[in-house]
């Protein structure tokens, strides 16, 4: 005599067809709950890798928006002041580990934009300096690893090739609008590309702050 299927759901079906189906319902349920961490993980990972973003603050010790120029022209009194620049822009220049740094105020006096990058026309040498103050406020320098970036910030919303100099670089592209309109809202990280199983190098950071 034929067992009558008493429902389509699989679980009921496991006690009500003693005629071997019970047996294959109940092997789809042991492979349906092997196969689920395999499939949920890989989605965990990537939540996760969403989810880990921050935003910048500051560089230099200076935060576009709000500190102003005068500020930067005391902290920065011990470099070289970079007199060849135009318009607005202010600058120094650090010899010793051959970095400078520029702000632009625009038409204020409130700082708007601040870079830091390489300077390769430096002919000083000096034994080991300390590592640098222009840092982001999270402790990016130009020198770090590529790889550091993306550490610190997550992955950026953009990445392009860029040049300077002839070099050829790439621009790695953080919005910061999601934290809010009163804080630094674009930072933009220029480094080397990988070469040889070698990560990039950061050669220029530029954090801008909001409309003035």
């Amino acid at each position: 005599m034929r067992a009558r299927l008493c429902s389509g759901r699989l679980l009921r079906c496991v006690v009500c067809t003693p005629n071997g189906f019970a047996g294959r319902a109940l092997l789809a349920v042991v492979l349906v709950t092997a196969v689920a961490p395999a499939q949920t993980a890989p989605k965990l990972a990537a939540k996760k890798a969403v989810a880990h973003r921050a935003n910048e603050l500051t560089l230099a010790g200076l935060r576009p928006g709000r500190d102003s120029v005068a500020q930067a022209a005391e902290m920065n009194k011990h470099f070289r002041i970079g007199k060849e620049l135009q318009g607005n822009d202010r600058g120094w220049f650090d010899g010793c580990r051959h970095l400078s740094l520029t702000i632009d105020s625009g038409d204020r006096k409130t700082i708007a934009v601040i870079r830091a990058a390489d300077w390769n026309d430096s002919k000083t040498e000096c034994p080991a300096p300390p590592p640098s103050p222009w840092k982001t406020g999270r402790g990016l320098r130009v020198g770090d690893s590529a790889s550091k970036v993306a550490e610190l910030y997550g992955n950026p919303d953009s990445r392009s090739p860029s040049t300077k100099d002839g070099q050829p670089l790439e621009l790695w592209y953080y919005a910061f609008d999601w934290a809010g309109a009163d804080v630094p809202q674009v930072m933009e990280v220029l480094c080397t590309r990988e070469a040889d199983g070698k990560p990039g190098r950061v050669v220029e950071i530029t954090l801008a702050g909001p409309s003035l």
